[in-house]
């Protein structure tokens, strides 16, 4: 059970360098987390890798590179649940295309399935 109240509201240039450092956020709030029951360093490899792989899409196929944007990332705790929101300037997509690896051995294209197999809900 979480009790813990955070509330994270960050805003990124639209560049792959702060991958990393949106993905240490995740690992250190889920360390963090004092009544979490669970095992704290699988939920920090999880959040890292699902904001990275939320953040590198949004980055490349939403904002398709253009370092004039950005991305806005919310990471929150309300009423027991970890809510991430990822923000960008793209126009949408049919996510139902992509929750499948058209190649599940490819390094690009299994971003939306890795988030969909982490995360317990997911919305567009």
């Amino acid at each position: 059970m979480m009790t813990d109240r955070i509330a994270v509201d960050i805003k990124v240039p639209n560049q792959t360098r702060y991958l990393r450092l949106i993905g240490h956020i995740g690992e250190n709030i889920a360390r963090t987390l004092r009544d979490y029951g669970g095992d704290r360093e699988k939920l920090a490899f999880d959040l890292n890798l699902v904001l990275t792989e939320a953040m590198a899409n949004a980055i490349q196929h939403a904002n398709e590179g253009n370092p004039a944007k950005e991305v806005h990332i919310e990471i929150s705790i309300v009423s027991q649940r970890l809510i991430i929101r990822v923000f960008d300037f793209g126009t949408g997509f049919d996510v139902h295309q992509y929750i499948q690896p058209s190649h599940p051995l490819d390094e690009h294209g299994r971003g939306i399935y890795l988030i969909h197999t982490i995360m317990d809900e997911i919305s567009y």
